[in-house]
């Protein structure tokens, strides 16, 4: 696959979009003898990959998440990927009957196997969930920053803030013990070796919980433990405040990424806010199969199973139970779909930003903002938040004119720091202690546990922290910033890597530059001050922080993560370029399906196009891709500039207009190019076509709009249709096809 751009095909909104953007990428790049391959990461995909023996010949697929993880690793990689589904349960459970029902002879989930081969399919199964794409494709570190042309549209176009008030009862809530952070041990291995971890019980029996860990010198091993006990206690406690304080009530996790962990800890909250309910009915909820860690919307799916009067009655005893509790933060009020239905609903990341841009409120069942207590178990990084919350309630809503950046460089190769969401988390089965131990039988690290309680152990290579430093100080030298490691000195972990952080430093050019160490609460205070006076800095943060920051800041900054350019640089020289976040890329599909109308904005795509194209030229020495990558940033600023992007309305200019208009202004900019004669000839007789059809074009696409859309399916989409949905307009079609 050298000398070419590999194009990643998803799931929902972003998939949609390239139905529409993709014909035009490859339009133009041809014309430079530039090959676009497409790889498919979708949620449809991945499943279809992973149970090759349950399909007939001609519908089995590639695998093709194993095939770029393979190409991340070469110095050639081009990639550009979009967001993908970080599977909950529920969602891999759509998706599967989705399959099953157009004909793939996929086996079902079996959430409780019976026998071995319930368990190896299972298996199977639990490997696609969660961030289980990311973490292959991530085999280098991250650069995410605000693009100047984003920056310059958002002061002059600032996106609207909330006021904040002093007397705010928003706040954040963490455990004040027996969470991630204070249970975690932290080891620095002295030699290569290899580790596994068992489950000693208190009868003596020994549950080999993984094995064959390798590890290479120099690695960070961690290790840490919930205590559910204490959660329960903690979880009781906060509920009953938030009645009492009369605000609404939200709990901030992210399932998605915390595939294991968050979805336990999310189960838990369900069982306790309904816990007269699941009390009460235990024995028919245990029946229907009903698992808190799931939502309340698989209760409720499960419930229409039931006889009418007996499912009345215990919805009933539900609406009776919310009366004695707080109000909850809702995902969508107009149809009663609380922060509670589905884990993957409400992430941590984008909701609470989100809630900081709108005067510290949440959507309550009314409809309407409400000051919120926002639950944040793990107090491993709740400070940021709350932090955040009392600089603004202190000094006010930020000014997008104004204000500076927070860009970010973090620490995710080779899966660093992959907290919860990889194959050494474990819900506890039994009482004892969890033992690390390495081939020789030495000790490395024990947790004290009991039933019901978390497990979860990560580790991070040596030269993926190397790399990391040294694109920090990269940065800060590029940029003048401050760059700050977000590393606390009490935290075991962290203690490692700051260790390491002050001995390869001092390897790097850092005179005249300003690089500081601060704690992950004190190191937002210092950001947040630089924002507030207009001036940037740069984050340098492990990988939950990365996850975290990157939404935080640029929300605040834009009104939207989606708008970052996101670089990987691999660590064999190839690069990765992502597209930005998909938080709404579900209520977006659902709009289009009913009405036709489609606002997905494909910034992001445009953002990683162009340095996707720079990459590309410099590498293969391509004058005419850095023709394009310089003329599509150009486009780009115009797209900008001119408000060419989705409107909410149904009529208004949606998604196919916003790509009319940027193939109108990328094709105006090669014609005004002076450095490639063959380039200007081809692209000013497109660009006179274009401004000629410009009203035809656009009529007939909101003639598209207004009427529901059949796409085929959801999550395995009919391409045809598709096509046709994001691709109407013949005339358009035609001139892009005669490049």
């Amino acid at each position: 696959m050298a000398s070419k751009i590999i194009y990643t095909v998803t799931d929902e909104s972003p998939a949609l979009a390239t139905g529409s953007l993709l014909p035009i990428v490859r339009s133009f790049t041809k014309t430079a003898g530039i090959e676009i391959d497409v790889k498919n990461l979708s949620l449809a995909g991945r499943l279809l990959a992973a149970f090759p023996d349950y399909l007939t010949e001609d519908q089995r697929v590639s695998d093709d998440l194993k095939i770029l993880g393979e190409l991340v690793t070469h110095s050639h990689a081009n990639i550009i990927k979009l967001p993908n589904i970080s599977a909950s349960v529920p969602q891999l459970l759509g998706a599967l009957k989705e399959l099953q029902s157009k004909g793939y002879n996929l086996p079902d989930y079996p959430e409780n196997p019976a026998n071995d081969q319930e368990r190896v399919v299972k298996q199977r199964y639990d490997l696609i969930k969660g961030s289980a794409v990311n973490p292959v494709l991530r085999e280098g570190n991250s650069d995410r920053r605000v693009p100047g042309a984003v920056k310059k549209y958002a002061q002059k176009h600032p996106h609207v803030m909330g006021e904040w008030s002093q007397d705010s009862k928003t706040h954040v809530v963490t455990m004040k013990g027996n969470d991630f952070y204070n249970t975690e041990k932290s080891v620095l291995i002295s030699k290569p070796c290899s580790v596994h971890v068992e489950l000693v019980s208190d009868k003596g029996e020994t549950l080999l919980l993984k094995e064959e860990i390798a590890l290479l010198e120099g690695e960070i091993l961690d290790s840490a433990v919930m205590n559910i006990s204490a959660l329960r206690s903690f979880l009781a406690e906060e509920i009953k405040d938030a009645y009492d304080k009369d605000v609404l009530l939200s709990i901030q996790l992210k399932a998605s990424m915390m595939k294991i962990s968050d979805p336990i800890i999310f189960g838990h909250m369900i069982s306790l806010y309904f816990e007269d309910v699941f009390t009460q009915y235990k024995s028919t909820l245990d029946h229907l199969g009903v698992n808190p860690d799931n939502g309340l919307g698989d209760l409720f799916t499960k419930l229409e199973t039931l006889p009418t009067a007996e499912k009345n009655e215990i919805l009933s005893a539900i609406e009776e139970c919310s009366k004695k509790r707080p109000d909850l933060s809702m995902v969508d009020s107009s149809r009663g779909i609380t922060s509670l239905h589905v884990p993957s609903d409400v992430l941590i990341d984008a909701s609470i930003p989100s809630a900081i841009r709108n005067s510290g409120k949440m959507v309550g069942p009314d409809g309407k903002l409400k000051d919120v207590k926002m639950i944040i178990p793990d107090s491993s990084y709740a400070k940021i938040y709350q932090n955040t919350i009392e600089y603004s309630k202190q000094n006010g809503a930020f000014d997008p004119k104004t204000m500076g950046s927070v860009s970010n460089v973090g620490l995710m190769a080779q899966k660093a720091e992959e907290y919860g969401s990889h194959d050494k988390t474990f819900l506890i089965p039994s009482e004892g202690m969890v033992r690390v131990v390495d081939e020789s039988g030495t000790l490395l690290m024990d947790q004290k546990v009991s039933k019901g309680d978390i497990f979860r152990m990560c580790q991070v290579k040596d030269a993926p922290i190397r790399d990391w430093v040294r694109l920090g100080v990269n940065r800060a030298r590029a940029t003048g910033a401050p760059a700050v490691f977000w590393l606390d000195e009490n935290r075991p972990h962290d203690i490692k890597v700051i260790e390491k952080v002050k001995k390869y430093l001092p390897l790097e050019d850092i005179e005249g530059l300003d690089v500081r160490i601060l704690s992950p609460g004190e190191a937002t205070l210092y950001s947040l001050q630089r924002m507030k006076e207009g001036k940037d800095t740069i984050s340098v943060t492990g990988n939950v922080l990365r996850d975290y920051l990157t939404d935080l800041f640029p929300i605040l900054e834009l009104g939207t993560s989606s708008k970052m350019l996101s670089i990987v640089s691999l660590l064999n020289g190839g690069v990765l370029f992502e597209t930005g976040a998909s938080g709404s890329a579900p209520m977006l599909v659902q709009q289009f399906i009913k009405e036709g109308h489609f606002q997905w904005n494909s910034l992001g795509e445009f953002l990683a196009l162009t340095v996707s194209l720079e990459h590309f030229g410099t590498t293969y020495q391509n004058s005419k891709a850095l023709i394009l990558a310089e003329a599509l940033e150009k486009a780009t600023e115009l797209y900008l500039e001119n408000n060419r992007g989705p409107a909410e309305a149904v009529h208004e200019i949606d998604i196919r207009g916003s790509h009319f208009y940027l193939v109108l202004y990328w094709a105006q900019a090669l014609a005004e190019q002076n450095r490639d004669e063959e380039l200007k000839l081809k692209f000013a007789a497109l660009s006179k076509e274009l401004k000629e059809h410009e009203e035809e074009i656009l009529e007939e696409f909101m003639q598209a709009q207004g009427h529901p859309v059949d796409l085929g399916g959801y999550y395995l989409p009919d391409p045809e249709m598709v096509s046709n949905g994001m691709r109407p307009c013949t005339i358009f079609n035609q001139l892009l096809a005669s490049l």
